[in-house]
């Protein structure tokens, strides 16, 4: 069973920074593109940023120069590193992976995986 956790969320004041981690774990067989998406109350998911395998990066425009998200594929492991951060930052923040793995039958796919979303507060 695959499994993508995030941690690294909490409070922190505006200005400040918070790293956000997500490791992948399970049988798989490759991970392709992985994301950060995040989730504000009373607002749709939305995404913020995205990075391939190859490390080619995207970002929302309301995140660009602030936010940073890299990769080690050694680790399964995707980060979102967030600076200068504005209250209106404050969101639930999701993982998002596309793993390549086999299904319970063999047959191999490619699935997108979510993880359980870990709560980043912006406030003095």
């Amino acid at each position: 069973q695959v499994q993508l956790v995030e941690s690294g969320g909490g409070l922190v004041q505006p200005g400040g920074s918070v790293r956000l981690s997500c490791v992948a774990s399970g049988i798989f067989l490759s991970i392709n593109a992985m994301g950060w998406y995040r989730q504000a109350p009373g607002k749709q998911r939305e995404l913020v940023a995205t990075i391939t395998s190859g490390g080619t990066t995207d970002y929302v425009d309301s995140v660009k120069g602030r936010f940073t998200i890299s990769r080690d594929n050694g680790k399964n492991t995707v980060y979102l590193e967030m600076n200068s951060l504005k209250p209106e930052d404050t969101a639930v923040y999701f993982c998002n992976a596309e793993l390549t793995r086999p299904t319970e039958v063999g047959i191999v796919g490619r699935f997108m995986h979510w993880g359980q979303g870990t709560q980043v507060t912006v406030s003095s």
